[in-house]
């Protein structure tokens, strides 16, 4: 899915390891992320995308744009949960209804919402993909809130 991680490390020349100690993980879990092995958590993912300075939406493949104008390099739960509420009331979709287009539970959905647990990259980026929203947006770091190529 986000087959630009491995590109952008290779294009600051850091090794897995280097990067590894950067984001206090494991070589291994790097390889996983850059092969597609496993969904990199929207926590690390955020962290990439600080350190190199990139988009969300560049390293997910939503955006060739790799430049982004911050608003915010932290992700904030209610924030996320604010948003992801506001683009399923312009959507016109029910918790239920976005429960079950991400194959999810209701009150997985309200949990993001009320900000009590961080949505998870893969239903993160299922959004935004689908209602061509930013996910640098979603996840509060802009407020430009569509996708820009």
């Amino acid at each position: 899915m986000f087959n630009k991680l491995l590109y952008i490390r290779e294009e600051h020349e850091l090794t897995q390891n280097e990067l590894a100690k950067l984001l206090k993980v494991d070589r291994s879990i790097i390889a996983k992320w850059e092969n597609g092995l496993i969904t990199i958590p929207l926590k690390h993912l955020n962290d990439y995308a600080n350190y190199f300075n990139v988009s969300l939406d560049y390293l997910t493949g939503l955006s060739n744009k790799k430049e982004i104008i911050l608003t915010n390099k932290n992700l904030d739960k209610n924030i996320i949960g604010q948003r992801l509420k506001e683009i399923r009331n312009d959507n016109n979709l029910t918790l239920r209804s976005l429960a079950k287009k991400l194959n999810t539970t209701s009150s997985t959905i309200s949990a993001y919402e009320t900000g009590k647990t961080l949505i998870l990259t893969a239903f993160a980026y299922q959004i935004c993909k689908k209602y061509n929203i930013s996910l640098d947006y979603l996840t509060g770091k802009t407020n430009n809130k569509y996708i820009k190529s």
